[in-house]
């Protein structure tokens, strides 16, 4: 039980005021299973001080849409003439008049004005109250749940009610179908072993010894550099491929590539062989700037099981297409959260916290701030854990921040999505690019991930399994092309698909349709032609968040489509705790079209410009400045998956980098 001293009870006694007036109540949220997690247990006790926390509702989120269609459509007057900060903050904002009705719906309750703590971005009301206020305020029953793999311990009811003049003001109350964690409890218990099912990030990059084909020579009329681009993708095989010139000496210090890692840190003796042996143009000693979030690391020795290659292949590809332009580092989490997340359901969010510090607090889909179920809590308490305060709004976003991380959408509650895929809205308002890699197996996730050992949905696990954050219309996804052995970069790409063994013989770009968003305005035509012209043979459903039990459909003909572009996933040499290896992936993909975008970028304030922000509309209403990929499939959920055709198709989006149309198409618009 929760108990509490008694001179507390008095304080809040003495700030109570008259009894409060009658108001018709109504449901507000209710818990519609019991959770597999937490075992409900004894009520708490009436005295009981509980840590109330009202997320008001955010106003205009409906509207935001059209508010990044006004900044990003190449039609529209106010194409490039973003918003600033303070102004995407003020325009979803709680309305002054919603909050004053619930202060004095609550002062007529019970409870005195002086109680309130409003937040600083206004996006709640908290207060601490008894047990007994809490319970008659939301004509409710709170009891303590017990963890059923740890000694947790929350607070939470099954369902709650508001007035019915005030509800519609309100996003969600906590505690309530939503717990709270007890901080006032000292009952210590041994503690069990965390059997929780791993969740990887589906963006895992892979690596194989690759050799010379048999027989082989190089092309005729090949420069020697690029003789081998087909089993050996260096940065000038990438140049020459997609037109990219050399970097056009207009370094910009407000022109500068973010890249997020977690869980995964790139090891400087790993860069120092990659300089040396496969890029000699980059000085050795060249590293990104470290931005080092909630008690990050910066590089770990070549030797350490933390150096997984993802971070050294990110910074190699970015730095070597776009240097001497700046290359950031956005490392994620302290050493004790940062390993266990890859293996969890975390993504994204306390890095949303050090780029907008409203984020870390405001409401919007029944989500305020981090989550503890979910998310790494600071300060870590635990020895070597990171004792400072959560990092909020410490960083300001780059242009362009790229993301080779991503994970099954049905992972993660749709409400915690929503919540995140709108502050990249909001990110994308203010003139971002934010690029994140689609996935490395087809129209599946990765192996074992939610539940099913084929990475796949649905009793029979045969539902394709969409990926995020590639499902948030408000980012731009990049699936992955290659390059054949016996090719060269005078060729055509095909959809990335090889053979590398174990759990990774169908290695495959992935994409698909979400079930948690649906197609928006810039792809409707798009999605509707590739049904045409693809006509994929599969039963499908158009639903959103759609039960898996029992729908007869494989995909969600409704939902957002992804990827919107791609690149070249395949055959990129690195060095991995000093030996020469290969990699595969998107993860390569999107650091390679963020250095493209970041490119462009420098060309557009060199004229007087603005950066290009938000891509999608631009590329999907002028997809001649994109490579069309029409050769191969993804696979996965025991099927072809879909298949790369003319045009968009969910597999390699709207195609690859054609630079020079790029250029002149952004460089043509305001």
């Amino acid at each position: 039980m929760i108990f509490l001293q008694l001179a507390v009870v008095s304080a809040l006694a003495a700030l109570s005021v008259a009894a409060p007036s009658p108001a018709r109540h109504i449901l507000h949220e209710k818990r519609h299973r019991p959770s597999t997690d937490w075992v409900k247990t004894s009520r708490v006790e009436s005295s009981a001080i509980l840590p109330i926390r009202i997320g008001l509702m955010q106003t205009n989120l409906h509207n935001g849409p059209d508010y990044l269609m006004e900044v990003s459509d190449p039609q529209s007057e106010k194409y490039g003439q973003y918003f600033s900060m303070d102004e995407v903050h003020t325009m979803f904002a709680p309305l002054q008049e919603h909050v004053n009705a619930i202060k004095e719906w609550l002062h007529e309750s019970g409870i005195d004005k002086s109680r309130l703590v409003h937040s600083d971005n206004k996006g709640w009301l908290a207060f601490d109250a008894t047990s007994e206020e809490a319970e008659r305020l939301f004509q409710t029953e709170y009891y303590e749940h017990e963890h059923t793999q740890s000694d947790g311990i929350r607070v939470g009811c099954d369902q709650y009610h508001l007035p019915e003049h005030i509800a519609p003001h309100v996003d969600y109350i906590r505690p309530g179908i939503k717990m709270t964690q007890v901080v006032k409890r000292n009952v210590k218990r041994a503690h069990k072993k965390n059997t929780r099912s791993s969740h990887a990030r589906t963006a895992l990059h892979k690596t194989m010894e690759v050799n010379p084909p048999e027989n082989w020579s190089a092309p005729e009329g090949v420069p020697q550099d690029l003789a081998g681009c087909g089993f050996n993708m260096t940065a000038p095989c990438i140049r020459a491929l997609y037109d990219i010139p050399l970097p056009a000496n207009k370094p910009n210090p407000q022109n500068v590539l973010g890249l997020y890692e977690q869980g995964d840190y790139f090891a400087k003796s790993d860069l120092d062989l990659y300089w040396k042996h496969i890029n000699p143009e980059i000085p050795q000693g060249t590293y990104p700037t470290p931005h080092l979030i909630d008690g990050a690391n910066y590089s770990v020795p070549a030797n350490s099981s933390l150096n997984g290659g993802e971070s050294n292949i990110d910074i190699e590809m970015t730095i070597s297409l776009i240097y001497p332009q700046e290359t950031v580092l956005y490392q994620v989490d302290d050493q004790l959260y940062e390993p266990a997340e890859v293996a969890t359901t975390n993504l994204f969010n306390t890095f949303l916290d050090a780029l907008d510090g409203s984020y870390c607090n405001y409401s919007a889909y029944g989500q305020t701030g981090n989550d503890p179920n979910i998310d790494p809590i600071y300060p870590d308490t635990r020895e070597g854990g990171y004792q400072g305060q959560l990092q909020c709004g410490v960083y300001k976003p780059t242009n362009v921040i790229s993301a080779s991380y991503g994970q099954a959408e049905a992972d993660l509650p749709q409400k915690y999505v929503e919540r995140q895929c709108n502050e990249f809205l909001k990110l994308a308002m203010q003139g971002h690019t934010l690029l994140f890699c689609s996935g490395d197996y087809g129209v599946a996730s990765s192996p074992n991930d939610s539940g099913h050992k084929n990475g796949c949905l649905g009793p029979e696990s045969r539902i394709f399994n969409p990926q995020y954050p590639s499902g948030c219309p408000w980012v731009t996804s990049v699936g992955g092309t290659m390059l054949y052995n016996d090719q060269n970069v005078n060729d055509s790409e095909s959809v990335m698909q090889v053979n590398l063994h174990g759990a990774a013989t169908n290695f495959s770009s992935a994409g698909g349709f979400s079930n948690y968003f649906k197609a928006p305005w810039y792809q409707e035509l798009a999605v509707a032609e590739y049904f045409e012209i693809g006509n994929p043979q599969y039963p499908y459903y158009e639903k959103l968040n759609v039960d898996f039990n029992t729908t007869k459909g494989l995909y969600n003909r409704i939902g957002r489509g992804f990827p919107d572009i791609s690149a070249n996933g395949a055959y990129f040499p690195s060095f991995l705790r000093g030996r020469f290896t290969h990699f595969f992936g998107t993860s390569l993909s999107a650091p390679l079209w963020a250095a493209v975008i970041t490119l462009i970028n420098e060309e557009r304030l060199a004229a007087g410009k603005s950066t290009v922000g938000f891509l999608n509309p631009v590329l999907y209403a002028n997809p001649y400045v994109l490579k069309d990929i029409t050769n191969g499939t993804s696979l996965g959920c025991d099927s072809d998956g879909f298949a790369a055709v003319e045009g968009w198709d969910p597999v390699t989006g709207l195609g690859t980098p054609d630079f020079p149309r790029l250029k002149e198409l952004f460089l043509a618009l305001p």
